[in-house]
Formats: structure tokens, sequence, C-alpha cells
């Protein structure tokens, strides 16, 4: 057989990888349904004219197509309604929206765990094929700002639960940020936000340049951005370092910061950031930060932007990231506005397991191996496995009818937490099970007998396992 080579970008776990990524996903399940979010799927297809709406990712879109089909298919076809595997699952949930308006109820409360496809370079963290995890709130026409921290808190709590260091939320708002750039004589703030959302990646240098040749910034009007980006609190004392910074630069004449309208536009940015900051902190202690050089360069944003980061794994970048967006989708009729926050999942899962920050307690769900004395007493072995089901006990029978110590090899090398031991197998008036931690062993019934409960099931701690 020709040997078989990695495909990158497309990850595989091994049997106790997959139970660490189901913990994940159990776990934002669990979280999202106790605040009353209700799951939805939604089709792993879009048409192309949908997917191409954020022309940035038009590289990384994978169009669907039939292996044998004849290019005369598409002829005189709309290029538009060709399909495309979706890149994220924002652009999914607009259509999902407006097809589904007439049958939702608003707000509606999403939770949405599905893969993705990107068509981009395979990297640390990055992949084309991997599980995405959204939390979005969606209302018709209004959205009250409560909403922005609810679904803050409600993914802080989730990413809380996860088996991974500290976190840090980062917190900014769009109506503060344009409103400043504007107040110094910025009007393209769209420019300014992209060339700050690149600040992380090369450096205040390169972003002040990018400020004066995309942005049409002088050099003080870049380095006010730049001061502006630098504010980072964990409270509300953001507003004075804003509200100094401005006046400094209207003093100086950078540009139009009295303009009332600006003015007026920073403030109820820094009422709505010092509110999520603050409600957030009330649940989660200390999660929450208001950083403004959180810049989220999609200009579809409109309110609260959010970033978070991992303590010790910063070169992970950002783990879970979104915001308010006043125009997820809009009709005729009506406007849907909405907050979502999203987790690169199968990203967050990789570092989880090639760092050792969890791991499983053993590889397979089996609680309990059931022996089997003989081929043609196996039924009776099959009657105790599923006694034991029936009481929620995972078991499984031993494939063989082996002598005894390959069955128990053979559980302990899965790491099978107990085996039973029928009569047909010991010689033994009664069924009896061990404990292959302990070596102990007892009669036991399968219509009573229950294992310790740290045992019953998989389950995934913190750290490296033991060796």
């Amino acid at each position: 057989m020709a040997k078989i080579s990695a495909l990158s970008g497309f990850p595989e776990w091994l049997p106790a990888g997959r139970i660490v990524e189901q913990h994940v996903i159990d776990t934002f399940r669990r979280i999202a349904e106790l605040h009353g979010f209700g799951g939805i799927e939604t089709r792993a297809v879009e048409p192309m004219g949908e997917l191409l709406r954020k022309g940035e990712i038009d590289k990384e879109v994978y169009l669907l197509r039939r292996l044998h089909a004849e290019d005369a298919d598409d002829e005189g076809a709309d290029p538009s309604r060709r399909l495309g595997l979706h890149f994220d699952l924002t652009v999914p949930l607009a259509r999902y929206v407006l097809e589904h308006q007439n049958d939702l109820a608003f707000p509606l409360r999403r939770y949405q765990i599905q893969k993705v496809w990107r068509g981009e370079r395979p990297q640390d963290g990055r992949f084309r094929e991997f599980y995405q995890a959204d939390l979005d709130v969606v209302a018709q026409d209004t959205l009250p700002g409560h909403v922005e921290a609810e679904v803050a808190i409600v993914m802080a709590e989730i990413l809380e639960a996860l088996p991974i260091p500290a976190f840090t939320i980062h917190a900014n708002n769009r109506r503060l940020s344009e409103g400043f750039f504007r107040a110094i004589g910025l009007e393209d703030t769209a420019a300014v936000l992209r060339s700050l959302d690149k600040l992380a990646k090369i450096g205040p240098e390169a972003v002040a340049t990018l400020l004066r040749d995309e942005a049409g910034a002088t050099d003080e009007q870049a380095g006010a951005c730049l001061e502006f980006a630098g504010i980072r609190t964990p409270d509300g004392s953001f507003a004075e370092g804003v509200r100094a910074l401005l006046e400094r630069h209207a003093g100086s004449g950078a540009g139009t910061a009295g303009a009332p309208e600006a003015t007026v536009e920073v403030e109820e940015g820094i009422t709505a950031l010092d509110d999520v900051v603050r409600r957030v902190n009330a649940v989660v202690p200390g999660v929450c930060v208001a950083d403004l050089s959180i810049a989220r360069g999609l200009d579809y944003y409109t309110g609260t932007v959010f970033e978070t980061f991992v303590e010790g794994h910063e070169s992970l970048g950002s783990i879970c990231s979104g915001g308010r967006y006043d125009r997820l989708a809009a009709d005729n009729r009506h406007t849907y506005p909405g907050v979502g926050l999203s987790i690169g999942l199968s990203r967050l899962v990789s570092r989880i397991i090639g760092a050792d920050l969890a791991h499983p307690t053993r590889p397979v769900p089996t609680c309990v191996l059931v022996t089997v004395g003989s081929e043609e007493t196996r039924e009776r072995s099959e009657q105790v496995a599923t006694a034991l089901r029936r009481r929620g006990i995972p078991a499984e029978i031993a494939p063989s009818a082996a002598k005894l110590g390959k069955q128990i090899t053979h559980a302990s090398r899965r790491r099978i937490p107990y085996v039973w031991l029928v009569p047909e197998v010991t010689g033994a008036d009664a069924d009896r099970v061990r404990d292959l931690t302990s070596g102990e062993q007892a009669d036991a019934d399968p219509a009573t007998w229950s294992p310790d409960s740290d045992l019953l099931h998989a389950r995934v701690l913190a750290g490296p396992p033991t060796p």
C-alpha cells in the first residue's frame, strides 16, 4: 500500500483528543443553554454572491462543483448563484434570519457549533477546515445596549469553564473610536480602523506609515491615533485618558476636535464601553478590560467590539472575537441588529491538546469491559452488558474469548477502569468485578452494582496527564 501523506489544514484528533474537543463543545452548549440560547445548524453551502459580500475573503472561499459537471452547465448561469462552502457562521445567520423571519421569535438567542472552510495557508492554529462556535442575540429593528454586555458575560462563563489558563476579554467601542478620529480631523475612519487593526502584527511605526498613506493622517494625527490605541484600563478610568488626549490635540490644532457631533459621539462611546466593562466584571470579576487598540477592521461593526487573549499564549492571537452590528440583515420592512461573539473552536482545541493544557482520564468512553468465557456463552456476557447500559453504565464486551489475562490486558491498554468477570471465565458461582486501579475485586450484580462516580464517564482534567 502506498504511504499516506498527511493533508495539512484538516485536523484529525486521536480518540483522546476527540474527547477533549467534545468536552469543549459540550461546555459551550451547556452554558449557552443555561442562558436561554437555542442551537441552530445551517446548510454548509451558500450562493457565492452572498459569500463574497465580504470581498476581502474572496480568495479563501471553496467553490462547490460536481466532479463531472460540464462547463456548459454553467453557461449563461449567474456566477453569484454558484455554491461555495461557508467560511464563517455570520453570513449563513444573516440569510437564515431573513429566510425564517416570520417563524422566529425576536430577539433570537442563537448558538451554533459547526464546521467552516477557509482556503488559507495552514499554520499553527489556522486550519482550512475547522469548528467554529458562535453566540448571537439578533433583534428586529431595535436592540438595547445591555445585550452587548450580556453576550460577553455568557462567553466569559464558557471560557472560564474550559481547561485554559487565565484570559482577558478586551473591549472597545466603535462609536468612541470613530468619534475620536473625526474629532481630530480624520474623516476616513474605516481606513484608520483597518490600519490600527494591524497594530499587533506590524507594530506602531508601520501602522503610523499606513495611517499617513491610507487614511491621509498628518504626523500629529497619526501620533494621536497611536496614543489613543495605547489606552488600556481594567475599569472606566480609560475615559479620563480619552478626554485628556482629545483636549490636548484639540488645543494643538490637530483637526476639528471642537466639532460638537464628534464630541457627542465620543461621550456616547465612553458611556457604552464603561457600561460593558462594569457589567461583565460584576459577574466574572476582572475578566474584561477597556482596550482602545481593539479595532476589528471589518466595517459592519457599529458598537462594542471584543477580542480575547489567553495568558501565556498570546502568540495564538485572539481566541474569541466579535461585537455589535446594527445591520446584520435588512429587507424592505425591517433591520436586524445583533451582537455576536465567535470562538475558533478547533484552533483553541489544537492549543489545549498541543500544549498539554488538559487531558482525558481515559481515551475511551467504556467504564466496564465484560469478559467472555467462550463464544458459546457470549450471550451471557451480552446480557450483563445490556443490564449495565440500561442503568447508564458504559460497557463493552471483550472482542474474543481469549485467556482471562489477555482480556484484562486488553482493558488495561485501553485504560478501562473495571473488568466484569463472568462465572464462565472464573469458575466462581457469581459474577465479580475487578477494579484495575486498586486490583480489588468483589461479587457484583449487574442490576445493582455501580462504579465510582468519578470513573463512570471519561472526564477532562486540566493539565498534562500523570506519567
